[in-house]
């Protein structure tokens, strides 16, 4: 057996090993399915494969840098099999072919799409949009449309389009296909407009970066055949939460072997409501006739109370594959509950906790979650901590969506892409510079000639900063180009003069100079240093495959703070101590269900399980007997899912009842519930 074998499982092993043919690991929470990918992909190469016709696909870029640098480690001891040698890439910091391609989907698209841009009528320097300027792009052309955006909310337009991109249909299809409502029959007009502007523009969003590269590959057989016999085996991970655009986009991928693993988790399905299908893993077998299946059941982060608990959630679903986790730790403490009298009894109990734990037992903030269904749910939890004096950080609002940020980065790319409206539109007049809006509409309508003589001066000096701009980038290294357009743009000294908060945003537009330079000495594909401006290209096309998980990762604030989040959020995520709140009928599990009829029902008791198994040590539950509502104090009957716990694997409290927080006592301070 090769050295590196004896580390895994038997059922790991099995999957590392079997690399022919289609084949799909059934990874539960917890089961080492990173690991599993890396070793097989560790294997692959030891058995003779090049190293560039292996490709892995993810979700985010967390998940993609996790994944990367464990290859590398791996791989370390064994750098004689490379052609060249990654290991020598990570100490010179260049990137060679030599290494299997690990990217998420969008990082994949983007790739496909700038490698053959030519053939998509787009230059290779096309612009990524993000959600707020998808937004800006499509209220102007329902504005073209006489479509009021007061009337008709844009989000829920764009998010129709989004959803079926998602499902691989056009535009011109949606509009055969949607006629039904007056709200799909709008979006039908608008969306031809809208990829209009954006094809003006250069621009593609999001869904464009598989749609488009989905359409390269189903177009041209040259290029789909040459992919398929350069990715000769394919991994994919989190297979549950592919969508059927990334599924078709896949098959095209796969050659004739049919050397494909994907690895995900029925149990973890929890984004059918953006377009997730997961019927992707369940039909695995029938898409794939000679597919071996091999499940991980060896659970290595959870306690077995913890493991207990989760499988009396989810075992009640019908859809499922069968499977239960089996624990390698020890039993563990049981899991705590808590019935509160209210939202503010409920939060004071998680914080009276977290206190203990940070205070006296010398847990690190940071490995405490509070995961909630909804986001409304943290604005009383954020009190409490603030009372309590508890680090913590609301997981929401990502740096790269700060508007003092988004200004200095839509200064970047106008200089470079200068039909860009939306970027025009946003910092034409910030800071102000005497443009009025019947001036911008002009620029807009690209009529510059019919501004006046002042408004076109301002405009020219505008013109100006951008050219200067673009100059200094083609010259200089990324950090000082950014330092260069903080200063140029007049943002610097427009900060500097403002309030405390005008300080706090300087702080964060600074800290784009450090991020910046992260990428200062960045080297091509062949190992050639880019030239500046290609870096800060590449710059802005990282920001827009970012995630929220990515900024949390990225954040040095969250290495001190408690993480509040919901619990889609904390996907992938694991922490020692975990509370879930608000476990009352109608909040969680959520009654979303009794309003849009095409909701999955099973999907809210898999979202159950999914913060059930984010906890490695200890696991809180808490539910309020009466809670705020539009000003309201309404009763709330408890969660379907606590009554589905057994009693002797959960100790509950009460305001009237309390748990002490030795644990030596709580066995003493029992309070059952009946339901």
């Amino acid at each position: 057996m090769h050295d590196y074998l004896a580390t895994l499982n038997d059922k790991q092993r099995e999957a590392v090993l079997h690399t022919e043919g289609p084949l799909l690991v059934l990874a539960g929470a917890g089961t080492g399915k990173t690991k599993t990918i890396t070793y097989r992909i560790l294997h692959l190469i030891k058995s003779g494969v090049s190293p560039e016709n292996i490709l892995a696909v993810t979700f985010t870029n967390k998940a993609t840098t996790e994944m990367r640098e464990r290859v590398v480690k791996l791989l370390e001891p064994y750098g004689d099999i490379l052609s060249s040698s990654y290991v020598a890439e990570r100490r010179n910091k260049k990137r060679y072919n030599s290494f299997p391609m690990i990217r998420t989907f969008h990082s994949l698209g983007v790739f496909l799409l700038r490698e053959h841009y030519n053939l998509i009528g787009l230059p290779k320097s096309f612009t990524i949009l993000d959600r707020d300027d998808s937004i800006s792009i499509l209220k102007r052309a329902m504005k073209i449309c006489s479509i009021d955006v007061k009337e008709w909310e844009p989000r829920r337009i764009l998010g129709m389009i989004s959803h079926a991109k998602g499902k691989n249909t056009t535009a011109e299809q949606f509009n055969e296909q949607n006629n039904v409502s007056e709200l799909a029959s709008l979006t039908a007009q608008v969306w031809l407009e809208y990829e209009r502007i954006k094809e003006k523009e250069n621009a593609l969003d999001f869904d464009d970066l598989l749609f488009r590269a989905y359409k390269l590959l189903h177009d041209n057989e040259d290029i789909r055949i040459k992919y398929q016999k350069l990715w000769k085996y394919i991994h994919i991970d989190e297979y549950q939460d592919t969508n059927t655009l990334q599924y078709d986009l896949m098959r095209l991928l796969i050659g004739p072997e049919e050397n494909i693993c994907v690895v995900g988790d029925s149990d973890q399905t929890i984004y059918t409501w953006r377009g997730a299908e997961m019927r992707n893993i369940l039909h695995f077998e029938k898409d794939f006739p000679r597919a071996y299946v091999i499940i991980l059941e060896k659970n290595y982060r959870s306690t077995n109370s913890i493991l207990t608990v989760a499988q009396c959630i989810i075992e009640k679903n019908n859809i499922r594959f069968d499977k239960v986790l089996t624990a390698t730790r020890e039993q563990g403490n049981p899991v705590m509950a808590y019935q509160a009298l209210n939202e503010t009894d409920e939060a004071g109990w998680i914080v009276g906790i977290i206190k203990k734990l940070i205070g006296e037992d010398g847990v690190p903030p940071s490995e405490i979650a509070i995961l909630f269904r909804t986001n409304f749910q943290s604005r009383v939890i954020e009190e409490a901590c603030l009372y309590a004096n508890i680090p913590y950080r609301v997981v929401g609002t990502r740096f790269f969506d700060r508007k003092e940020v988004k200004d200095v980065l839509s200064y970047l790319r106008l200089a470079l892409q200068r039909n860009n409206m939306t970027d025009m539109s946003r910092i034409i007049n910030y800071p102000r510079r005497g443009l009025g809006k019947v001036a911008i509409a002009l620029v807009m309508a690209e009529r510059v000639n019919d501004m006046p003589a002042k408004a076109r001066a301002s405009y020219n000096f505008f013109i100006e900063i951008l050219d200067s701009i673009k100059k200094y980038a083609q010259e200089h290294i990324s950090s000082e180009t950014m330092a260069y357009v903080i200063q140029k743009s007049g943002i610097y000294n427009d900060l500097m003069s403002g309030s405390a908060d005008d300080r706090e945003r300087l702080a964060n537009i600074k800290e784009l100079v450090s991020y910046a330079s992260r990428f200062d000495d960045l080297h091509s594909e062949d190992g050639e240093l880019m030239p500046p401006s290609d870096c800060i290209n590449f710059i802005l096309e990282q920001i827009a495959l970012m995630s929220d998980q990515d900024t949390l990762q990225d954040d040095n604030k969250n290495k001190q703070a408690t993480a509040l989040m919901t619990i889609h959020s904390a996907k992938g995520l694991e922490f020692e101590y975990v509370f879930i709140t608000g476990l009352e009928q109608g909040l969680f599990p959520s009654d979303i269900e009794d309003i849009d009829k095409n909701r999955d029902p099973e999907e809210e008791r898999r979202l159950m399980y999914v913060a059930i198994t984010r906890a490695k040590e200890q696991l809180h539950l808490s539910y309020s007997q009466t809670r705020t509502i539009y000003g309201r104090a309404t009763f709330q009957m408890p969660s379907e899912f606590l009554s589905d716990i057994p009693s002797d694997e959960v100790v509950w409290g009460s305001a009237e009842n309390p748990i002490s927080l030795e644990n030596d006592d709580t066995k003493h301070t029992t309070h059952y519930l009946e339901w």
